[in-house]
C-alpha cells in the first residue's frame, strides 16, 4: 500500500458491535479475569492470556472504542515481535484468536521506558509539555534553549516515568533515580536502556523503509522465571509509539502546522481542542473520531506489514471465547 493511501477496510461491523472484553464467567473454567483500561488477562497458570479489545484509553481513562482497534495491536505486536527476537527476548507464545496473546508470565519492572527523538507530546508527562512550561532539564537530560515543538533531538534519549497504580497518573523519573532509589538493578537496567535503544533503532528503520516515521514509543520489561530481561506487553503500535507521515513532516513544520499523527496522538489533540486535557470527565469518544482513529492505526499496520488487515469476525466475544478454550482444552 502507497504511504498516504488509507485502507478501505468496512468499519461496519466493529462500529456496530465494538469488542469491549469478554464475561469473566464465560472462561471461569480456564482461569481468572483480570480487567485493564484496555485488555482483558485470563490467568492460564503457566502463561497469560492477553486480549486486546477495541477500547482506548487516553489521559487515564477509557474513551470509547476503536474499529479493529484490538486486533491491529495484537498482530502488529506480534510481527513486531518476530522482528526483534534477535535483540531480545519477547513474552509471546502465541497468537490463537486475532484479539490474543498468550503470554509467558514474567515480572513487570516498576517504570515505563520511553524512547523519544523529538521534542513534542501534549500530556503532562511529555517532553514538550514541560519543555513548553520552561522547564530546560527534564527526566535528568539537559535540553537547550531555542527549540520548538516537533524538532529532532540530537539523537534518541529514554525519558521513563513510574507505573501509576490503579487511578493514579505515571511520574517522570531519572535513569539515576531508577538505580538508586532500588527499582531496578544496576546491571539490569544498562541491558533495558541497551535494548530499548536498539530496538527503537530497528524500529525506526523499519517505518523510514514504511513512509512512517517512528518518532516515539513506550516499552515495557520484565524478567522471566530465569530471570532474563524480556520485553513484554505491545511493541510499536499505535497506541504505544508515535508514528508520522513522513512525506509532510517537513512542508507541516515550515507552515506551524501539526504533523499527520496516524497513532493515539491524534485522539488527544482532537480532545485537547476541546478543552479537555485530563481533569474532570471526557467528552464521549465521537464515530467520526473513533473511525479517524481507525484509518490511522489501519494505515500503519497496512505500510510496515505491507499486507491489508484481513479482519476478524464481529461480534468479537464468540471466537475469543472459542480460541482461547481451544488453545486451553486442545
Amino acid at each position: 500500500m502507497p504511504p498516504g493511501k488509507a485502507p478501505g477496510l468496512d468499519l461496519g461491523p466493529a462500529m456496530d458491535r465494538p469488542f469491549t472484553g469478554i464475561d469473566p464467567v464465560s472462561v471461569q473454567d480456564i482461569g481468572p479475569v483480570v480487567r485493564g483500561k484496555v485488555r482483558d488477562v485470563v490467568d492460564l497458570g503457566e502463561h497469560l492470556a492477553l486480549i486486546a479489545t477495541d477500547r482506548l484509553s487516553a489521559f487515564d481513562v477509557v474513551l470509547g472504542t476503536v474499529p479493529y482497534r484490538g486486533q491491529v495491536l495484537t498482530q502488529l505486536s506480534a510481527w513486531w515481535f518476530d522482528r526483534i527476537a534477535d535483540l531480545v527476548p519477547t513474552h509471546m507464545v502465541a497468537t490463537p484468536d486475532p484479539n490474543v496473546t498468550i503470554a509467558r508470565k514474567c515480572r513487570p519492572l516498576p517504570v515505563e521506558v520511553v524512547v523519544r527523538s523529538r521534542l513534542t507530546g501534549s500530556t503532562d508527562t511529555a517532553l514538550w509539555t514541560m519543555y513548553a512550561a520552561g522547564a530546560r532539564h527534564a527526566y535528568g537530560i539537559r535540553l537547550p534553549d531555542g527549540l520548538r515543538k516537533n524538532d529532532p533531538l540530537p539523537r534518541p534519549i529514554i525519558t521513563p516515568t513510574t507505573k501509576g497504580a490503579a487511578g493514579t497518573h505515571d511520574r517522570p523519573i531519572t535513569e539515576r533515580d531508577i538505580v538508586e532509589d532500588g527499582l531496578v538493578e544496576t546491571g539490569i537496567w544498562e541491558e533495558v536502556r541497551s535494548v530499548a535503544l536498539a530496538v527503537f533503532e530497528r524500529g525506526r528503520q523499519a517505518a523510514e523503509q514504511a513512509g512512517l516515521a517512528l518518532v516515539d514509543t513506550k516499552y515495557e520489561f520484565g524478567l522471566d522465571a530465569d530471570g532474563r530481561v524480556v520485553i513484554i506487553d505491545e511493541v510499536h503500535t499505535p497506541d504505544s509509539s508515535r508514528f508520522w507521515r513522513s512525506a509532510t513532516v517537513e512542508e507541516r513544520r515550515s507552515a506551524g502546522a501539526e504533523p499527520e499523527n496516524l497513532d493515539k496522538e491524534l485522539v488527544r489533540l482532537a480532545y485537547a481542542a476541546q478543552g479537555f486535557t485530563g481533569d474532570g470527565d471526557p467528552p464521549p469518544l465521537g464515530g467520526d473520531l473513533a473511525a479517524r482513529a481507525a484509518r490511522a492505526y489501519l494505515e500503519v499496520f497496512e505500510a510496515l506489514t505491507r499486507r491489508p488487515l484481513a479482519p476478524a469476525s464481529y461480534p468479537a466475544v464468540p471466537r475469543v471465547v472459542a480460541a482461547l478454550r481451544a488453545y486451553h482444552y486442545p
